[in-house]
């Protein structure tokens, strides 16, 4: 199997996030070719694309608004779900966050979420592990970037979130006002306009907004 972090390395490079430059990642410049690139791998273990190359809109608006508001996350125990690139949980960890679990099921993520952070001079943890089939981890705080893309995923990440209100752990979502993004139970807590790539968006800039979701 191939050596993920090299491979990384070789199919993307270091650039700022394109609406917040303070946070640098490793980006693909294509989607296409990646895409190919890592679809045998993906094939064999029914993996989905590499999210984790691209800031996406939803992930994007989330750090802007944990950068801006740092005391939601200062001192707190963070669960970055559905992480990807790792890019919130980052967000958070300069927010001051006590600590950051980033997770992801692609394996290719976990090697994604060490580079990114150490890129910008931190250490993240990483489980792999499919939480939404697990007890809810000791947390404070849980932050989802674009989770909502599929109908499947966003009913699994809501019953989860929901699960997650007795322990009085507080959710904060990032979406672009995809389609199957809930109408009800949140609130509306910042709109921006997204610098992003119109090769995954179809658009350079891609309006999006942070929620909490309401206990």
């Amino acid at each position: 199997m191939t050596d993920k972090a090299s491979f990384i390395r070789a199919n993307t490079r270091p650039l700022p996030v394109p609406s917040l430059p303070s946070i640098r990642l490793y980006q693909a410049d294509e989607v296409t070719p990646l895409w190919l690139m890592t679809e045998q791998d993906m094939a064999a273990q029914r993996l989905a694309p590499p999210f984790w190359a691209f800031a996406w809109s939803g992930g994007q608006a989330l750090a802007r608004y944990i950068v801006e508001h740092p005391e939601i996350v200062k001192g707190q125990r963070v669960l970055d779900i559905a992480c990807g690139s790792g890019l919130v949980g980052i967000a958070a960890r300069l927010a001051g966050a006590q600590s950051v679990l980033c997770n992801d099921i692609d394996p290719y993520a976990e090697a994604a979420v060490a580079l990114n952070a150490e890129l910008n001079g931190m250490e993240l943890a990483f489980t792999g592990e499919n939480l939404l089939a697990a007890p809810v981890p000791d947390v404070d705080i849980i932050l989802a970037g674009d989770i909502c893309y599929e109908k499947p995923m966003t009913d699994a990440m809501l019953t989860y979130f929901r699960r997650a209100a007795p322990h009085k752990i507080e959710v904060y979502i990032g979406d672009p006002h995809r389609t199957y993004f809930p109408k009800t139970g949140l609130t509306r807590l910042a709109d921006y306009d997204i610098l992003t790539n119109a090769d995954i968006e179809e658009a350079a800039v891609k309006p999006a907004s942070v929620w909490k979701l309401e206990n």
